[in-house]
């Protein structure tokens, strides 16, 4: 039988209250090896009961506003690739938020480009195979807000402006917990990192720049927040 603080650390891991775990941006197909078996070790590590992937579920390099590889696949080949990865990932995670990210909504926005309306353009839980995911451009959970980051700014900039709990991703080379004390409340701002996989044709803009920082993020019923890192 547990006792004393084994028994401690068994009920606090039984507690009923939500256990976030927050996966960085995969960018399927170039996501890192391993990077979705970290995640759900993780996942089953701390118990979690919740899970938010913060956005950039998908690349799609052969849509980007930013020069192409032109040795890289086509937009069929890419989309059917990043379909059968992200099969992985709704096996491993069946119930999800997905938080919108700028590479999600390339699509979306090459159609409003060209003048298509909405009721022409599929749900991104249609296209991508996986119906019980849900698609949202933020989603708050205990009071925390998670969102992607690309338009709301870096977490620690949302948090303090906006005065809540933020978690972000997008930035790939950023991972952290940062606290702000006021006199009534604490808030904090979490960086998630990512799971790039920055050798990839896709990710050239970053060779020879930042190591991108590989891991996920766990929020314990909104009042405690850490990273993990996957070991490289």
């Amino acid at each position: 039988r547990l006792k004393g603080n084994k028994l401690k650390a068994y009920n606090n891991l039984m507690k009923e209250e939500s256990r976030v775990l927050v996966i960085g941006d995969p960018h399927e197909p170039f996501c890192k090896n391993n990077y979705r078996k970290f995640c759900k070790e993780t996942y089953n590590k701390y118990n979690c009961n919740v899970v938010v992937i913060i956005g950039d579920i998908i690349d799609n390099h052969y849509g980007s506003y930013h020069e192409t590889d032109s040795d890289g696949m086509g937009g069929k080949d890419e989309l059917e690739f990043a379909i059968s990865k992200i099969s992985g990932w709704y096996k491993d995670f069946p119930e999800a938020y997905v938080t919108l990210g700028n590479h999600d909504r390339i699509i979306i926005r090459k159609a409003q480009t060209s003048n298509i309306p909405s009721k022409w353009i599929r749900e991104f839980s249609e296209v991508l195979e996986t119906p019980n995911w849900k698609f949202v451009t933020d989603v708050y959970i205990d009071g925390v807000r998670y969102v992607h980051g690309d338009k709301s700014g870096k977490p620690r900039t949302a948090a303090k402006r906006d005065m809540v709990s933020t978690v972000s991703g997008h930035y790939h080379t950023d991972m952290y917990v940062e606290w702000f004390f006021g006199k009534t409340r604490a808030i904090f701002a979490m960086a998630v990192g990512c799971g790039i996989d920055s050798s990839s044709y896709a990710m050239g803009y970053m060779q020879g720049g930042k190591k991108e920082a590989i891991g996920c993020g766990v929020i314990v019923g909104g009042h405690t927040a850490f990273n993990v890192k996957m070991e490289l």
